[in-house]
Parts: structure tokens; sequence; C-alpha cells
């Protein structure tokens, strides 16, 4: 025998099955990244090798709004073309079950043991009203993924108009917010919005659900327990589309990204609007840093994630990602940012201190959404 070997007659077998368990325990501490894929269904990101860990199958319905229960054991996905919130047992990646909502289901958040998704009924007008004026707009047919058509006829979508010249929302029903129990995994009621509900955010004592409504340039404030209406700010003499909403870490502030003006407005605890604040084209995306200093923004039409200062609001920086980034969110840690990022069919991984992007993770099939686990702050989590 070659003494120079090392001997492991005294390394326990308590030992070796700790040695082993490292690499999970690591990869549990760093968490998870969800990511709503509009042609296909989750990946599942492992946050520690910055990997795609698994695939969750939803078919080709096109899941957007995504979120994760308050203990990960279910991810709440919006399928647009079936019209429900899937349900994903986390743990085997399965379908637990599903929950009808309604004409195209989009964003969803979770508070106080409901999750809150937004919905928008059929429209009464003849064609041309309602959804597919937007999904042009956002650079997608009634197929779903493809870009839109260059010319006049993607200029007024991108205005906002239909074929017959209208807004995109005329005729349009207004739009709904679904209130699901998640006890029951039922809809107890549903709140009716303006056109073409967007964000949602809520107000720090829960009282209050916050959503942006981007079809007729309004931001409404309705009680959470019952759904009333409280106050309808309109954000037309700022800017039109408003989009992204998330509110300050310390309560006294919403962000409310205005897409197609390239500005976010500043609104104090009582929802009036204090500031407005330019950026660069194309913002939806909007959320604080885990240390709530910095305020991230993704100018989506620009290709860059905007840094400002949360208090000053002036400009920290940029980094270049990929197109159509829309929805981004931290790990767990606060070290790194992923960015989902549809029309690159890629998720972007940011060095969030350092502002450069580290990875980019190919392959997706037009990532939408992304939430992580353990929670942590983002576009569509709860700081």
């Amino acid at each position: 025998m070659n003494s120079n070997l090392p001997s492991w007659t005294g390394i326990t077998a308590a030992a070796l099955l700790a040695a082993a368990l490292v690499p999970a325990a690591a990869a549990a501490d760093a968490g998870v990244a969800y990511v709503s894929n509009e042609r296909a269904g989750i990946d599942v990101i492992d946050l520690a090798t910055l990997t795609v860990q698994r695939h969750i199958a939803l078919g080709t319905e096109g899941p957007r709004g995504i979120a994760v229960t308050a203990d990960g054991r279910y991810v709440l996905a919006a399928v647009k073309g079936a019209g429900d919130l899937v349900v994903v047992d986390s743990a085997a990646g399965t379908v637990a079950r599903t929950i009808p909502i309604g004409k195209n289901p989009e964003m969803v958040r979770i508070a106080g043991g409901y999750a809150f998704v937004t919905y928008e009924p059929q429209p009464v007008a003849g064609p041309g009203a309602g959804r597919p004026a937007k999904d042009a707009r956002e650079g997608a047919d009634a197929r779903g993924g493809k870009q839109a058509k260059e010319g006049k006829e993607a200029k007024e979508a991108k205005e906002g108009k239909d074929a017959a010249g209208g807004k995109d929302d005329d005729g349009a029903t207004n739009a709904e917010v679904a209130v699901v129990d998640l006890a029951t995994w039922s809809v107890v009621r549903s709140i009716r919005s303006g056109h073409e509900t967007e964000g949602i955010e809520f107000s720090p004592d829960g009282r209050n659900v916050i959503v942006t409504n981007e079809g007729d340039n309004t931001v409404s404030v309705y009680d959470r327990a019952t759904g009333k209406p409280v106050r309808t700010v309109a954000t037309v003499a700022y800017g039109e589309r408003p989009r992204g909403i998330k509110v300050a870490p310390d309560g006294k502030a919403y962000i409310v990204t205005l897409e197609s003006s390239d500005k976010f407005l500043v609104l104090d605890a009582d929802f009036n609007v204090v500031r407005s604040v330019p950026t660069k084209a194309g913002p939806y995306g909007v959320a604080y840093d885990p240390d709530g200093k910095r305020l991230f923004v993704a100018a989506s039409r620009s290709g860059v994630l905007q840094v400002f200062d949360a208090a000053s609001y002036a400009p920290l920086g940029e980094v270049a990602v990929g197109q159509r980034c829309w929805h981004f969110a931290f790990a767990p840690d606060g070290a790194t940012l992923l960015a989902a990022c549809g029309r690159s069919n890629a998720v972007y991984v940011v060095d969030a201190r350092e502002l450069r992007t580290v990875k980019v993770l190919d392959g997706a099939a037009g990532p939408w959404g992304i939430v992580t686990y353990p929670r942590a702050s983002g576009t569509l989590d709860a700081r």
C-alpha cells in the first residue's frame, strides 16, 4: 500500500454524511428563484449555483404573474390563456390545483392570507378593443411571443390605438382584482378596478390595496377588507401608462412608473403626487434594494436597470441587461439581482453592488415574472 495516501479509517459515517450535506445546506440557505415563462411554465433557479434546477411544465398558455406563499410551500401563477390561477406544490414540482379567475389574469400578489389577482373581463366592443392592441404594444401577437410588425400598425399599437383609431380600452369593461382565500383556495370576492389594471401594492398598515390602471391613467386605492374604493389618483397631468408600483420601506412614499412618459412619480402616504423623476425609456418594474437605500427601475425599452438614491432620487448608475426586462428580484442575501428579460429569452444575473451583469441564463421561453424564496425584495414581492 502506498503510505503517502491518506488514511480514511478515522472518518466516521456521521462525518461523511455531514460533508455530503454541505452543498444541500448551502443551496437551502441561498434559496431559489421562480421564473414564469409566457410560452412554457416555471423555471426554478438554484441561487447557490445560479443554474436552472428544474422546469415545471404548465403548457403554453401564458403563465405571467407569479408569487410564492409565506411558507414557501406553494407557487402561484396567473395563466393567461386558461384564465386560471395555478397552484404549484413547490416540493413536488407539480400542479396541486387550479382556480378559475376570469379573462386574462396577469398580476399576482399575496398579503394577509389572500392572493390578489388582476384580470380583464371580455371587452364589450368590437374587434380591436382591449387586449389585442395591448399585446401588440408589448411586442406579442395573438399567438404570443412574436414582435409586433414595424410601421404604422405597430406605431399605433404603441400609442394605445386600435385599427379604428380609438384607444385600446374603448368599450372595454373595467378590469377586476379577484381575491383568493389561501385557506380555502376559493375566490371570495372581486374588486372592480380601472382599465388594464397592472401593478398591485399594499399600504404598510395592511388596510389598503393600491393598483395602477394603465388603460385610463389612474392609481386606485381600495379598502383591502371590503374592496370599497378609497381614492383615485389621476396621473395624466404627469404622464401616461402607470404600471409598476412600490411602497417605500418606511411607508412614507409610493413609487409609480409611467411607462409611456419615461418617468416615475413619487406619491406621499396620503397618495398625493409630490414629485416626478425622469428615467430612461419604458420604465415598468420598480423595487427598493434590501437595505432600502437604493431604488431600482427597469427601463425596459432602453435595456437597462437604473438605480436611484432612495431619499433624494438622484441617479446613481445603471446596468445593461436584455430586452423587455420588466420584472426583477433580489436574492435573499441582497448581493445579486435576477431580471426576467422576455424578448431575450433569458434571465440576467446582476451584481447588485457593483452594478454589472455576471451571468446570463439563456434558454427561457419568454420570461415574464420572477420571485425568490426565502422571499426578498423585488418588483413582484412584498418589499
